[in-house]
């Protein structure tokens, strides 16, 4: 018989930790209807302790999707767990996860404990978020790096205590596949009532072997998989969504069904990466947009007369459709509208009124607009309820000849200029517009990424901007790289703490 496996989707919790990458609540709502459209079973909503904002998210979530379970984070703590209750308390279906460090290195140097004091605090958690929830999640963090035996120890005093669902993480992502297989397997074997609980899989991509670890830790019994979209997290990542629901499809010998919508993958992985400016490498398993492109002579002849020769998936089981409209200045909103709907980007009205007068713009530059143009200006016009906007920029640069730029800038609706020489083009835009925002500023990091191809690229620039001790993220796109690039310091300013 093929037993269920849950999927638990943290991006809106451990995903969006990666620096830069957090969203607002109306967007982490639209993540969470595209993650219930897409059939996960639990949506980590957030850690509610953490910040107001994490707390409102949390709850605006609850209120937003139907079906799938919200889960909030929390410490063993019960400031934590009070916390994360309030927030919970509009969920349909509601889920504390609660849980402490259980190997030694953690024992020892960020508890100054002992094992069984460890136990003690893991087993008060359980209980005191038992009574507010039914279900509960106990992790064990870095349970990749604890001692077996006492492993089982922590885990059967905590579901003695009303723990749910068990939560085995590779916190380090340090384990090898059969390593990792091993633990669940020794936990399936050695903990008495392991069958009152779910054993759950949370593995990063430190080493690269999140995937392999996590599907290991299904073929030995575990029960639910903790991933994210596209794999995003901290540090090298987490285990990828999208990756764990092929496998499964594409392998019958993994003994397991999930309720994923495959055809919705494609969108949702567009969605997340537009809305955290976070780009998907083109080589990335199945969403990458390498994925399904041959370019070697041999690949591409073996694809002609057979399209399995070379390729284990079918393009529309991830949701990528081959037949994609083409768009061009001639193309009308509707097709607009109806490609960001495929993208996943429900827009309409205003909103949209403003993207089709941008994509028009944009396609008098280019001849032929794709999905990373669209997404690009779906994700730009954000930028119009900023209080500081770019109204104009010229810039004089060559061989031989000093860079120049002159600027215009719109704050809270009136108008500043300035000019400066630089380096280059981009350090002489932005030396004007620092002439104007007068601020005490500091570039640490300027990544630039074309995500078109062609002479007519649109560029995308990603920066880090220190001021007053934080570090702010910043993102611009245009087919003039410098624009691309005073946008994305702009975008820097406008998010400052004042």
């Amino acid at each position: 018989m093929t037993d269920r496996l849950y999927i638990f989707d943290t991006t809106l919790r451990d995903g969006e930790q990666v620096p830069g990458c957090q969203l607002n609540t109306v967007e982490k709502i639209q993540v969470a209807k595209a993650l219930e459209q897409l059939g996960v079973d639990v949506i980590e909503a957030g850690f509610p302790i953490s910040s107001p904002g994490d707390f409102n998210s949390v709850v605006e979530i609850s209120k937003a999707v139907t079906w799938p379970t919200i889960c909030a984070l929390t410490r063993a703590v019960q400031k934590d767990i009070d916390v994360a209750a309030d927030a919970l308390k509009y969920a349909k279906h509601k889920r504390i996860h609660t849980g402490i460090g259980t190997s030694d290195s953690h024992i020892k140097y960020k508890f100054n404990s002992t094992r069984e004091e460890i136990i003690e605090r893991a087993v008060a958690a359980v209980k005191y978020a038992r009574k507010y929830v039914d279900d509960v999640e106990f992790y064990a963090e870095d349970a990749g790096r604890t001692e077996n035996e006492y492993l089982a120890q922590v885990i059967e005093a905590v579901i003695a205590a009303g723990a749910t669902v068990v939560n085995i993480p590779d916190t380090t992502g340090y384990c090898l596949p059969w390593e990792y297989g091993a633990k669940i397997k020794y936990l399936k074997e050695h903990v008495s009532n392991i069958d009152k609980a779910i054993i759950s899989t949370h593995c990063h991509n430190d080493l690269g072997m999140a995937t392999a670890n996590t599907i290991s830790g299904v073929m030995n019994g575990a029960r639910q998989v903790e991933v994210t979209i596209n794999g995003i997290g901290e540090r090298a990542g987490n285990t990828a969504m999208e990756e764990i629901a092929m496998i499964i499809k594409c392998h019958q010998t993994v003994p397991v069904i999930t309720n994923i919508n495959t055809t919705k993958i494609y969108p949702t992985s567009r969605m997340v990466s537009s809305l955290m400016n976070m780009p998907v490498q083109p080589n990335k398993a199945v969403v990458g947009k390498n994925a399904f492109a041959h370019s070697s002579g041999i690949h591409q002849d073996g694809v002609l007369k057979n399209v399995q020769t070379y390729e284990i998936m079918n393009p529309k089981d991830v949701g990528i459709d081959e037949n994609s409209i083409v768009l061009t200045a001639r193309s009308g909103r509707a097709a607009l509208k109806h490609r960001l709907s495929v993208l996943g980007q429900e827009i309409d009205g205003e909103k949209l009124d403003k993207i089709y007068e941008a994509f028009l713009r944009l396609a008098d530059k280019k001849k032929e607009l794709n999905d990373d143009d669209i997404l690009m200006l779906a994700g730009a016009n954000q930028s119009e309820t900023h209080h500081i906007k770019l109204d104009a920029l010229q810039v004089t640069s060559g061989r031989g000849i000093q860079p120049i730029a002159a600027l215009k800038v719109n704050i809270a609706g009136e108008i500043f200029e300035a000019a400066a020489s630089g380096n280059g083009p981009v350090d002489a835009a932005i030396k004007a517009l620092k002439k104007i925002v007068q601020r005490q500023m500091t570039l640490k990091e300027f990544t630039i990424q074309a995500i078109t191809q062609g002479s007519d690229d649109v560029g995308k620039v990603h920066m880090q901007v220190e001021y007053d001790g934080h570090v702010y993220y910043g993102f611009g796109a245009d087919t003039d790289i410098v624009s691309a690039s005073v946008e994305a310091y702009i975008d820097c300013i406008n998010k400052f703490k004042h």
